[in-house]
């Protein structure tokens, strides 16, 4: 479902506003209010999950792509939280493309494994 007024670089514009925005007031920025309650932030990841979850078994694809963009766009707000940005989840994507989902979901087993006989 393109659209030709789509834009190609809004993840990074987006990630760009939301690092100016954690020197924002929090009584301005709704995003700086996100930063200085993170638990708040997380529920609001969990939130927006949930509610892209009844959009989609409600099939109503205006909804989905309402509360998918929330989703996306609170994860975006705790990535730029943690130092990370879009790039970092693009190149994992990108590290995944032409791996069988098997075949990563295994190899995440096998590295956690690895990590608890370290422990």
């Amino acid at each position: 479902m393109s659209h030709p007024t789509t834009n190609p670089n809004i993840l990074k514009q987006l990630a760009d506003i939301l690092e100016a925005r954690k020197t924002e007031s929090v009584d301005t920025s709704y995003v700086a209010s996100l930063y200085a309650k993170p638990d708040k932030m997380l529920e609001k990841i969990g939130e927006e999950a949930i509610e892209t979850i009844i959009a989609a078994k409600n099939d109503d694809k205006k909804e989905i792509i309402y509360e998918t963009a929330d989703l996306w766009f609170h994860t975006m707000v705790m990535l730029a939280q943690k130092g990370l940005s879009p790039d970092d989840v693009l190149q994992e994507l990108s590290r995944r493309f032409g791996i069988s989902g098997h075949d990563e979901k295994a190899s995440r087993h096998t590295s956690a494994s690895t990590k608890d006989k370290k422990a």
